[in-house]
């Protein structure tokens, strides 16, 4: 079992995630963001690796991954960067980017250095399926990595099924078909799609994102999954000038 299928088996309920870009607001803030959030209670965290055409995100996160390729943030630059992380950080880290990066970097590569410097699974919203399953999963499998598929509210329930048979981690629910950053409220749709999945009855536990942005639309998402993964709002709080302030004050609503 890698950390993030031992954190769901140890806390199956009222998890937080935080995602973040890589090498934003500065290059070398990477690590320095991880421990961060870590001490301020997230219980696992997934880094972006920055993509010039981010089809899924919305504003935020888009202007955070141009600014962290400005800054010069590649594959090869966070792979340094992560060379230490496991001397500093305990809780699961995730990878979270789009599929071309990963294949210019070489899958097998890839999947070999996250095993290397500690990386606990990925996302990567646009890798097919049947690819993962034909051509990846046993290179994933092979180096410890959790591959995490995303549903949404149009998503057939025969996928999802499929979808739920080939997970060992978390299903990352969709709150919408919206991109990130869209402010979750929690209507009469929203509410019986999280219900309909919940019906399923699925092996895999599942964790909502997109929309999250407080503390209320955390505790409305723990209401239907595991927990729920907080990006657009958290990338927007982050302040180059006093990076671990700005971090403990938005972690702080959180604090029970």
């Amino acid at each position: 079992m890698n950390r993030l299928q031992q954190l769901f088996e140890k806390k199956p309920k009222g998890l937080l995630s935080i995602y973040y870009t890589a090498g934003y607001p500065n290059l070398t803030n990477t690590l320095t963001i991880a421990e961060t959030l870590e001490k301020c209670g997230a219980d696992f965290l997934e880094i972006g690796f920055p993509y010039s055409d981010p089809v899924a995100d919305g504003p935020v996160i888009q202007a955070s991954s141009k600014q962290a390729l400005d800054n010069g943030m590649t594959l090869e630059v966070l792979f340094d960067q992560l060379k230490d992380l496991r001397k500093q950080v305990n809780i699961p880290i995730l990878l979270m980017g789009y599929v071309n990066v990963m294949l210019q970097y070489g899958v097998e590569a890839f999947c070999k250095k996250c095993q290397e410097v500690g990386v606990d699974g990925c996302i990567i919203p646009d890798l097919p399926m049947y690819e993962y399953e034909e051509m990846y999963k046993d290179v994933f499998e092979n180096n410890g990595l959790s591959n995490i598929f995303l549903v949404t509210p149009q998503t057939s329930e025969e996928r999802i099924r499929k979808i739920d048979g080939l997970s060992n981690a978390f299903i990352y629910l969709v709150s919408s078909s919206a991109t990130t950053g869209n402010n979750l409220s929690v209507s009469g749709t929203a509410s019986a799609y999280f219900e309909r999945i919940s019906k399923m009855n699925l092996r895999t536990p599942v964790m909502i994102g997109f929309g999250i942005s407080d503390k209320a639309t955390y505790e409305a998402a723990c209401n239907f999954a595991s927990g729920a993964i907080i990006g657009s709002a958290f990338v927007k709080a982050l302040d180059g000038n006093g990076l671990d302030q700005s971090i403990q004050q938005f972690m702080q609503q959180f604090k029970h």
